[in-house]
């Protein structure tokens, strides 16, 4: 496995998929530092020489903020939010949806299950 930006990346996919398990890469951004890096795209990442892969990993370092910074990025501005009381960081305080979505019979997701009272029933 090619080691890039501290993560393993799958050998056997092309390359534009084996970048997406970065964080912070997505489908679009892979395709574009394939181009930058004048690297086909339908390459397996298997194939890469030293070169390319080098060339890959300087690119992503210096023009893109991926894995741990941009996590802590996030995580720091989800803080901030919740630091100055607005709605959205209430709304993150609570667990609830951030950007205007319906909670009165959605957001399972966000709010987790049904809590009943009285707990769960048992025969």
């Amino acid at each position: 496995m090619a080691r890039i930006a501290g993560v393993d990346i799958p050998n056997e996919k092309r390359i534009v998929t084996s970048l997406t398990y970065i964080y912070g890469i997505g489908p679009t951004r892979a395709r574009t530092i394939c181009d930058k890096a004048r690297i086909d795209p339908e390459l397996k990442t298997k194939d890469l020489t030293e070169e390319q892969s080098k060339l890959i990993r300087n690119l992503i370092e210096k023009d893109y903020q991926v894995e741990g910074a941009l996590r802590a990025e996030t995580t720091l501005n989800i803080q901030r939010l919740k630091d100055i009381g607005c709605y959205r960081g209430l709304r993150h305080r609570r667990n609830l949806p951030a950007r205007g979505q319906n909670t009165k019979n959605n957001s399972r997701t966000r709010k987790g299950p049904k809590s009943r009272p009285g707990g769960k029933k048992t025969k």
